[in-house]
């Protein structure tokens, strides 16, 4: 009895033994052998690291003069949850709510249910004023886990027609952090959402920061321990192609109508000046309020729309430019030989088609034709000469119906019709009347402004035209240096004879020197060359009214030369419209005048109507 009872002594004690050899052996390699492992591992636990935004880069005009978009201090609200006391969320998320302007749902919203027993601050409000921090910090003690602290944010300096240029901010969405997440962006991330801040994001966000904080198990911050601080670096600067004083001028001859007008240098593709109208204001984005966003999306005249690169109408009459190279280029048809205008073609294809001039040209050479625009000139030799494939392929050879790949996103391409794709859309034939109104820009044929403003730049570049861009270089933040400069770039060059560009030049010039825009564009400053176009919509009252040019015609240096388009949404004052702004912008730009300055050489103050 004694001895069972000894040998079961010894089983627990050895037993014992060997439960503390394992508790010493696991010791000793948790503490010896792995003791740098189980450290870092207590560390990342009890250190959290905090992101520090950069700032962006600030953007400029052309002669890196005109600062366009530059950041400003401001202030961002943010809560702590674990903080606020049990039972008072909601009061203080109220009273909150009173002194910012934001509603309560708006900054429950913000917050996920997660982060509510967590010492996370969660941000429910940017761009607040001075005033309204005050207003917080006078009832501090009575709002327990509101906290603020300084928040660049973006300022468009005199914004108006930059908007669609320029672009806005905003705070990155889930499915843009699905698509960016790799890019190194975060949830909390500002982004660009349109223009330029979109399209060079990557250049202008710069790198964030970082700050390790020590903190306890709840995320509480723990003093008297080192911190590590990596602060932010700051995004690019960019300069850009567009010229701040012409900018307005283009903008103030536009005016308030519905379209868009864009200035180019043919010579290398260079945007000097593109506005559509009716822009917005982007310093309305900053504060986060998505009330601003629904207003300007629901408004019927869509104000975001950039028209000069997003908006595609029929060319009108403008087309004759192409349809003028396609009758030298193809040689069907001899430029001197003339087209009666009677001001009609009579019951053909059970209708009558109309020259604009109801009376008639009478007898007409291609030269004369252009000048005079007339619609019979061209309808016959497109349907009886040329033929729809040949106009096609002209049209092609112009770049219609192709994105230009401007630096700007949301490029349309506009559209060509043919044949085929009636026959695959309408299940109908392409008739000889499809090519009449196809010859002179009606139709199912749609191209934008900034294609138009390539035609022309190829027909001054003998040729070739320029990728279109808007970014000129970019620039260190802190020492200016250039560290990029776009180069020209050419991304179409035909392989007609320049002598036939030369004298699509010439009957250009012919149209503003006695033909349909001879008043108000045959100025003495410069020498226009260009072409008119009235489209018609279908009303009765209202056309969209199209002029595009270059100046000066008899300029030797290619760099002198400017493109000018513009197109007038339905507007009442027919093809008066577009020519009286683009006579406007000639004046003011080799005048050196502002726009107070043309109109009054001009003589226009009678004619230009500000709504």
């Amino acid at each position: 009895m004694r001895r069972d009872k000894n040998i079961r002594i010894l089983a627990f004690r050895i037993f014992f033994l060997i439960i503390v050899f394992i508790f010493i052996s696991r010791l000793y390699g948790m503490q010896i052998l792995s003791g740098d492992i189980y450290l870092s591992r207590a560390m990342n636990i009890s250190r959290r690291t905090y992101i520090i935004p950069s700032q962006r880069g600030e953007i400029y005009d052309r002669n890196f003069t005109h600062p366009l978009v530059i950041n400003s201090d401001s202030f961002a609200i943010t809560i702590t949850t674990a903080e606020v006391p049990h039972g008072m969320l909601d009061d203080v998320i109220e009273s909150v709510s009173q002194i910012i302007g934001i509603s309560s749902s708006d900054i429950l919203s913000k917050l996920p249910r997660q982060y509510f027993q967590l010492y996370h601050p969660v941000e429910i409000a940017s761009n607040v004023s001075f005033s309204t921090i005050s207003a917080l910090a006078e009832r501090k003690y009575t709002l327990p886990g509101i906290s603020w602290h300084i928040k660049p944010v973006r300022n468009y300096v005199n914004v108006g027609s930059l908007s669609h240029i320029l672009g806005y901010v905003g705070d990155i969405t889930r499915d843009e952090l699905l698509t960016l997440y790799n890019l190194g962006y975060q949830q909390d991330d500002i982004i660009g959402k349109s223009g330029i801040e979109r399209r060079y994001d990557t250049l202008l966000r710069g790198k964030q920061g970082w700050e390790t904080r020590t903190v306890d198990s709840r995320g509480r911050r723990i003093t008297g321990r080192e911190n590590t601080i990596v602060p932010p670096e700051m995004g690019k600067n960019l300069v850009l192609t567009i010229d701040a004083e012409l900018q307005l001028l283009v903008e103030k001859a536009l005016g308030p109508q519905v379209g868009a007008a864009i200035v180019k240098r043919p010579a290398t593709g260079e945007i000097l000046a593109m506005v559509s109208y009716p822009w917005y204001d982007s310093n309305i984005f900053t504060d986060g309020n998505i009330s601003n966003f629904r207003i300007l999306a629901e408004d019927p005249n869509r104000p975001f729309l950039n028209r000069a690169i997003q908006s595609s109408y029929p060319p009108a009459s403008t087309f004759k430019i192409i349809m003028t190279t396609g009758i030298l280029a193809d040689r069907t048809f001899s430029p001197e030989q003339t087209i009666r205008c009677q001001g009609v073609i009579p019951r053909f294809g059970g209708r009558d088609w109309h020259c604009w001039h109801r009376t008639g040209h009478g007898r007409l050479n291609l030269s004369n034709a252009l000048a005079q625009s007339c619609n019979i000139y061209y309808m016959t030799v497109g349907r009886d000469n040329l033929g729809v494939e040949r106009i096609v392929s002209y049209a092609l050879g112009y770049s219609f119906g192709e994105i230009s790949g401007i630096d700007l996103p949301g490029e349309v391409a506009g559209f060509i019709p043919t044949p085929q794709w009636k026959e695959r859309r309408f299940r109908e034939l392409w008739y000889p009347g499809d090519t009449m109104n196809m010859s002179i820009g009606q139709g199912y044929l749609l191209v934008t402004p900034l294609q138009m403003s390539n035609m022309v730049s190829m027909v001054v570049n003998n040729g070739k035209i320029y990728k279109p861009y808007v970014l000129k270089e970019v620039r260190d933040p802190v020492t200016n240096t250039i560290e990029y400069i776009t180069t020209p770039e050419v991304i179409h060059e035909s392989d007609i004879s320049p002598w036939i560009f030369e004298s699509v030049r010439r009957d250009m010039r012919s149209v503003v020197s006695h033909g349909t825009a001879r008043y108000p564009l045959n100025i003495g400053t410069v020498q226009i060359a260009g072409k008119t176009g009235t489209a018609e919509i279908g009303l009765t009252d209202r056309w969209h009214s199209w002029f595009t040019a270059f100046a000066p015609y008899n300029a030797t240096n290619p760099m002198d030369k400017i493109v000018v388009t513009v197109i007038i949404e339905a507007s009442e004052f027919q093809v008066w419209r577009a020519t009286l702004s683009s006579a406007i912008i000639f004046q003011g730009y080799f005048a050196n005048q502002n726009y107070e300055e043309a109109i009054r050489a001009l003589g226009f103050q009678h004619l230009v109507r500000r709504d």
